[in-house]
Parts: structure tokens; sequence; C-alpha cells
């Protein structure tokens, strides 16, 4: 694409951001239409544990999340619309295989292989959205992008009920393919050819943060099973904290590093990468309780569980349109407020909570990030020259996909410590310990669903 196009827009902008918007959904929704199969998933002939169920969830996350940086710089280098296209025939592959999967551990590779598929469709649809538009649009551009990220979430939740309620588990993977087929397409006739930038992809480095980051989660989800002191726990910590330590001495030395960390110097991206961070965080632990609340607790569908996250869906679209016109840091001093009190709010939810209290703690959540996700964008889209604008759309996704991803292990984790679970398998181990009278393949069938 001409430099000219870069300054004055492209003409079929309009069109570009709607296939852009719609590849980041299909790729981020897929996270959280997943929590809403799981209690199918749990039944199912595949017998998943505690423990897989999460790595289900966050297999596709924790790759997503540690690939976007250098799918960033590989869009930046090879073009993005060929990054672009490469990486939804790659999540398409991966949800076929998962749709397909015979057994657990081909199911958790699968959603790995979707992972890597998204991290090449996201950085790039960021960056071909901020080149579509001219200088003195590109903020609003961000906070159409970002207002897409963050509706797809709900959106996921609201097709994924749709699907699990009327269609197998295995279509929830199955109906994507055919969606990435339809944008791999359109992305093939509307988006024009990026001019590419001199970018080296470090390898080294994105293995050492992709080790790092499976450790630290390995240890956070296994440690209700494997017990917190066990050697797989410890051992987990310990891996992450020795291999973050590699990949921060191997960035400070590398000639072209995966993410410099004197780039944080800058206030303005340290700002955004720990303010979306956090905020995704909140978002998908919220994701992964709430589909268990309300399906497990208040005896809703699947369907009418993807409807009653809806409304955190419009104020977030309502109020980022207009987050622009607030100074950023009032914006996000606000909205992290704002969504520490949504999530105080339903913290509180139990079985007699009615659901139009349990929705005001999702409309507060809903305008809360509506009001601080696009500057905190921003901020780290501006704080990095425009030819790095893909390393800066990959880290503004890696940061958002690693807080999601730790969020859904922490909460999970929690919630089979501290849980329902928690307590039904106390109680079971000690009425099955005096259940004498009933054979042992009985006893063992008891526990393991337990």
């Amino acid at each position: 694409m001409p430099e000219t196009i870069l300054e004055t827009g492209h003409p079929a902008k309009r069109r570009i951001m709607a296939v852009m918007a719609s590849s980041v959904i299909l790729a981020v929704a897929l996270v959280a239409a997943v929590n809403l199969a799981i209690p199918t998933l749990a039944a199912s002939d595949l017998r998943p544990t505690q423990a897989q169920i999460l790595w289900i969830v966050d297999a596709y996350v924790i790759v997503f999340a540690c690939l976007l940086v250098p799918a960033g710089a590989a869009g930046d280098r090879f073009g993005r619309k060929g990054v672009l296209l490469t990486g939804l025939a790659v999540f398409a592959a991966g949800c076929l295989a998962a749709a397909l999967a015979p057994d657990v551990g081909t199911l958790i590779a699968a959603r790995a292989v979707s992972g890597a598929g998204a991290a090449m469709v996201m950085p790039a649809s960021l960056a071909v959205t901020v080149g579509a538009y001219p200088p003195g649009e590109r903020g609003q551009a961000v906070a159409a992008w970002t207002a897409a990220t963050g509706a797809a979430g709900v959106l996921g939740n609201l097709g994924g009920g749709l699907v699990m309620q009327y269609l197998p588990w295995r279509a929830l993977f199955g109906v994507p393919v055919l969606l990435a087929a339809v944008l791999a397409v359109l992305v093939a006739l509307l988006v024009p050819r990026a001019e590419r930038h001199p970018a080296t992809l470090d390898l080294p480095g994105t293995a050492l943060l992709t080790a790092a980051s499976v450790a630290l989660l390995a240890g956070i989800i296994e440690g209700p099973e494997a017990g917190w002191g066990s050697g797989l726990v410890l051992g987990s910590f310990g891996a992450a904290a020795v291999l973050f330590a590699i990949f921060v001495t191997h960035q400070l030395r590398a000639q072209a590093p995966l993410l410099d960390p004197r780039l944080f110097k800058a206030a303005r991206l340290r700002a955004g990468t720990l303010g979306v961070a956090v905020t995704f965080f909140g978002l998908f632990a919220m994701f992964f309780v709430n589909a268990r609340y309300l399906q497990d607790v208040k005896g809703f569908s699947p369907l009418l569980t993807g409807v009653a996250i809806v409304p955190l869906t419009i104020p977030m679209i309502v109020v980022s349109r207009r987050s622009a016109r607030f100074a950023s840091r009032p914006a996000v001093q606000a909205g992290l407020v704002g969504i520490v009190a949504g999530l105080t709010l339903l913290s509180f939810a139990d079985a007699a909570m009615p659901y139009p209290v349990y929705a005001v703690g999702l409309l507060v959540m809903g305008a809360a990030m509506g009001l601080c996700l696009p500057v905190l964008s921003h901020e780290i889209m501006a704080a990095l020259p425009r030819e790095r604008s893909g390393l800066g759309s990959g880290l503004n996704s890696a940061t958002r996909e690693l807080g999601s991803a730790v969020g859904v292990a922490v909460m999970g984790t929690v919630a089979a410590t501290h849980g329902m679970a928690a307590g039904y398998r106390v109680v079971a181990a000690v009425v099955l310990a005096g259940a004498l009278l009933l054979p042992r393949s009985l006893r063992t069938g008891a526990r393991e669903s337990a």
C-alpha cells in the first residue's frame, strides 16, 4: 500500500473496519464461548478432569498471548494482509481438529493451534485498521476496534450459548471454521497490501516467553489437584521465575529483541499495558465464573446464559465511542474504579440474588471498560513510532490475552480449591469412605466424578 494511503486513509475504510472488527471478534469470542461448554464437556465422553478443563480454555489463550508480539512483528516484515490470511487459515485448521478430537489431549493441542492462528489475526487487524484511516481519525478507529474486542467476549457468550442450546459441543468448534473461511475471502477482496518494514523475528525470545507463561499457568492450574506443596507445582513456579529472568536478560542483549524491556521506560506504555492486563484479568475471570454461576446455581440454559451477559455490551459500546472526549488520566482512573465496583457487586451473587441486581453489576463493568480501554490501547500505540505499529498492536493484544489467561486460571483454581466442587469432594470422600458395601468400581467412579 503506498505511503499516500497511510496519510490520507483508504476509500473503503469502513468496509475494511467491518471486516477487521469481525476477524478480531471471531478470535476473541471463542475464548468466552468455550466457557459455556464447560458443563457439557465435563459430562462428555472425553471425561476431562478439572485441570484438563482449565487447559482446554487456557491452551488457546496462552499460545494466543505469547505469539501476539512476534505475529505483530511478522506483519511488519512480511505484510499484514498475508499474515492475516495465514492466521485465519491456521485458526480454521485448529478449530476443525478440535471439532473432530477423539480425546482430551488432541482437543487441547488443537486449541493451541487455533490460538496460534488467532495470534496472527489480532495484531494484523489493528495495524490494517490504523493504516486504513487518516491520522486525524485514527484515535476513533482504535476506539472502534477496541469496542469490538471488548464486545467479542459478550458475543462469544451469546453465540456459544446459541450453539450449545441446539447443537453438540463439537459444533462450537465447527462453526468458526465456516466463519473464518468467509472472512478470508473478504480480506482477500477488500484489504490492500501495505508497505513492509524491516523486522527481525526473535524466535528464542518467543520460545522463552511461551515456556515461562506455560510454566506459570501450570503451577496455578495443577495446584488444587497436585497440591500446592507438590514437586510439580513448586517446580512449575520455579521454572517460570527462571525462564522469565532468562527472557529479560536475553531481551536486553538481543540485537532485535521480541520485546525490549527498555521500552517500558515510557510511562504511557507502562500504564497502558498494566491497565489493559488488569482489566482483562477481571473481565475473563468474570466470564468463567458467570458461566458456572448462571448454569449451575441459577439453572439457566446455555442460551439464556449467553443472553444474560448482554448488559455488559451495550454500555461498553456506547461509552467507548465517546471515550476520546475525556482526558486520559481521569478516564482511566474512573474506568478502573468502576470495574472494581462492578466486580464487588457481582461478588455478592448467590442463588437468591435476582437477575436484575446481577445485571446492574454487568452494566457498571461495561460502562467502566468502555471508558478506560480505548484510552489505554491508544496510549500503547501512541508510545511507539508508526513503523512499529505491528509491535504496538501485538503488545496491546498480548497484555489482554495474558490477563485473560491468568484470570481464567486463577478463578478456576479458586473455584476448585474453595468453591462448591471442593466442598463436594470433601463430603463425597467422607461418605464414600464409609460406604463399605459399595463395590470398589462404583466407589472409584464416584470419586472421579466428584
